[in-house]
């Protein structure tokens, strides 16, 4: 009787959340499209943003599994690595950083799957999160990004708050990077106390692979095409900068050639697959692998690992497989 009231009252807790969440959303798409003009940008000094959280050696770096759901692969991905509650304490304001950054349905597997963000909401909010965020700075409209994607619904009816970027909301920070110097910063990703990144993987025009590391250009304000004249570097100056306490890669459908945009469904496989990690470096080693790209082959993967912010022979690290197969849980 007392889990069935638990269960009652923790549905009602999430409506409630749903019903909120999806007020704010509609209201921050009014404010970005008919705001005209925004306050001047201050300063920030350089500060390396980590979320991350320690752990004992007994929690593996990295789970990695297929042949499930994208809900049961990302629950079973999560528990493997120890629980949610491992990394989210109750209170926290949590961050979700998905890419949903184009104006594609989830078939085109050009955005992280909307399933994948609605599991790892009601995750962080099982933990004890007070209030989990879903955000990006899109390359495309940002409201049609977030609609067509599916994950604006997604996250909505699971609790989260939903942001548009608002460019009130960018602060220019001094990232101290070999290339990115001093540049705009969506505000809402950096100041909070956990940070998630859920990124997507697919083919890129320009790096090869998109995946974690790459994804963090979606915090990004000003001019950042310009920073594909020298992709590796910009994307390894943001790894030092932010740091997320989980890292985890969706590669449910996977986008393997014509990205990062795509729209052809003939350019999608379905792996089936999930990751989650603690080491970033190693999460995109292991994501580039699904592509047919080694390590060694990522210039920005190098430039990371001689950083010291991470390790590309995940191979060698602790790495649960688990292949749910016919013995999925429903």
């Amino acid at each position: 009787m007392s889990e069935n009231k638990t269960d009652r009252r923790q549905f009602l807790e999430r409506s409630a959340r749903a019903g909120l969440a999806a007020v704010a959303a509609t209201s921050a798409g009014i404010w970005l499209w008919s705001r005209s003009e925004h306050p001047h940008k201050t300063l920030s000094s350089a500060q390396v943003r980590s979320y991350a959280v320690k752990l004992p050696e007994s929690v593996p770096e990295m789970a990695i599994l297929t042949n499930g759901s994208p809900e049961q692969l990302v629950t079973e991905a999560v528990k493997a690595m120890g629980g949610m509650s491992r990394f989210i304490s109750r209170g926290d304001v949590v961050v979700l950083k998905p890419n949903i950054g184009w104006d594609r349905v989830p078939q085109q597997a050009a955005n992280t799957n909307p399933e994948v963000v609605r599991r790892v909401v009601e995750l962080c909010f099982d933990a004890g999160a007070k209030k989990v965020i879903v955000t990006d700075v899109s390359c495309n409209d940002p409201r049609r990004c977030f609609q067509r994607s599916g994950i604006a619904a997604a996250a909505a009816s699971a609790g989260a708050t939903v942001l548009l970027p608002e460019e009130r909301k960018f602060r220019d920070y001094r990232l101290n990077g070999e290339l990115l110097s001093v540049w705009p910063i969506y505000t809402p990703i950096v100041e909070t106390d956990k940070i998630i990144n859920l990124p997507i993987v697919k083919h890129h025009n320009l790096s090869r692979v998109t995946m974690g590391m790459k994804n963090w250009y979606g915090i990004l304000g000003g001019r950042r095409n310009q920073l594909h004249q020298n992709i590796d570097m910009s994307v390894a100056d943001l790894a030092t900068f932010i740091r997320p306490t989980l890292t985890i890669l969706d590669a449910y459908r996977v986008l393997v050639s014509n990205g990062p945009q795509g729209g052809n469904l003939d350019d999608v496989r379905t792996m089936k697959t999930i990751a989650a990690g603690t080491d970033p470096v190693a999460v995109d080693a292991f994501g580039a692998t699904l592509l047919g790209v080694s390590a060694e082959q990522l210039p920005y993967l190098t430039i990371a690992r001689e950083r010291g912010l991470g390790r590309t022979d995940f191979e060698q690290m602790r790495v649960e497989r688990i292949d749910l197969g016919q013995d999925a849980p429903v």
